[in-house]
């Protein structure tokens, strides 16, 4: 009997010892494979690229651009944004990212207060990078890393230069821009201004207006009516170009004016290619996008910290219409 009882005992060890290795080892298994599962998670870097031009050909392809980098880096890269310059979209699409805890944000920089306020204060919260791209604000207004993009000052002047070539040293020229003028604006103006100083028989005549097909066309026909001499125009807003050729075209012919913009606009190489505008100031938004997508990553991985305040410029050149169209 106390045989029987010994072997029952040896019997029950043994069964409790193997389901106790057994369970020890589900558990293992489990929570070894538990921290890779996070390992991964916490490798996954999340991009936001915010504009507030969405599905436009020069804003798509700064998306191109940024995708192709995130690609290669293996990195995930989403584009939000509005259309039609819809301010208050753009701004909420940024908050989202900022609060989604993302880990950098490329955004068409936007100079306003909310913007800043964004930029400065909520995105640094989170400890979140900011980098503008194609458009740019005041890094000490935003502190964002860097921008990458054109060096707008230049841009302009090589309008102006160009806006000489073509027209000579006197006229009367005529520069549309907006109401209130956007950082990138400002620096475009600055470079036209720091050419055409230099010729005291060009006389200059800026004047703003509002983002509306509408209010571009009245504001030419008021400039005009006042500037009948008027020998060139040059939209420093590109997307003002189009109707602002509209209305020139309607009261007499266009050919005998200069006409210059930039190629961010929705029509500018359109109306390059159809004559209507003499020249624009070709930009890489590819490249852009590429080199957002490339400087935000040596800032997450600390291989260059601190960015280039400066930013990091992209190349320009002035296309014209008489056959230099690539």
């Amino acid at each position: 009997m106390r045989k029987k009882i010994v072997l029952l005992l040896g019997a029950l060890i043994i069964v409790f010892s193997y389901l106790t290795i057994v369970s020890a080892t589900k558990a293992f298994r489990s929570t070894s494979e538990l921290p890779a599962s996070l390992s991964e998670m916490e490798d996954t870097v999340r991009l936001i690229l915010i504009t507030q031009e969405l599905d436009t050909p020069f804003w798509n392809k700064v998306g191109q651009g940024a995708k192709q980098q995130a690609k290669e880096e293996n990195v995930e890269l989403e584009v939000w944004g509005s259309y039609g310059n819809d301010q208050e979209e753009f701004l909420k699409k940024m908050e989202i990212a900022i609060h989604s805890k993302v880990d950098g944000i490329i955004v068409q920089g936007l100079d306003t207060e909310e913007f800043k306020e964004l930029s400065k204060i909520k995105a640094a919260f989170y400890g979140i990078p900011v980098i503008t791209v194609a458009n740019d604000v005041p890094v000490e207004e935003s502190l964002r890393k860097t921008y990458v993009g054109s060096d707008q000052f230049w841009a302009g002047k090589m309008i102006a230069h160009q806006l000489i070539k073509e027209m000579g040293t006197s006229g009367e020229v005529i520069i549309l821009g907006d109401e209130v003028q956007a950082y990138y604006q400002k620096e475009r103006l600055a470079g036209i201004q720091d050419v055409l100083k230099g010729y005291p028989e060009i006389n200059i005549i800026i004047r703003g207006t509002k983002d509306t097909n509408e209010q571009v066309i009245s504001t030419t026909q008021q400039l005009m009516n006042e500037v009948p001499r008027a020998t060139a125009f040059i939209a420093i807003n590109a997307k003002y170009a189009g109707p602002m050729i509209q209305e020139i075209g309607r009261r007499t012919q266009v050919e005998p004016y200069h006409i210059y913009t930039f190629d961010d606009g929705v029509e500018s190489t359109a109306l390059l290619v159809q004559g209507k505008l003499d020249g624009i100031l070709e930009q890489k938004p590819v490249e852009m996008g590429q080199e957002s997508v490339k400087w935000l990553m040596e800032w997450i991985t600390g291989k260059t910290v601190p960015l280039n305040s400066e930013g990091y410029l992209t190349e320009t050149n002035m296309l014209v219409s008489d056959g230099d169209m690539p």
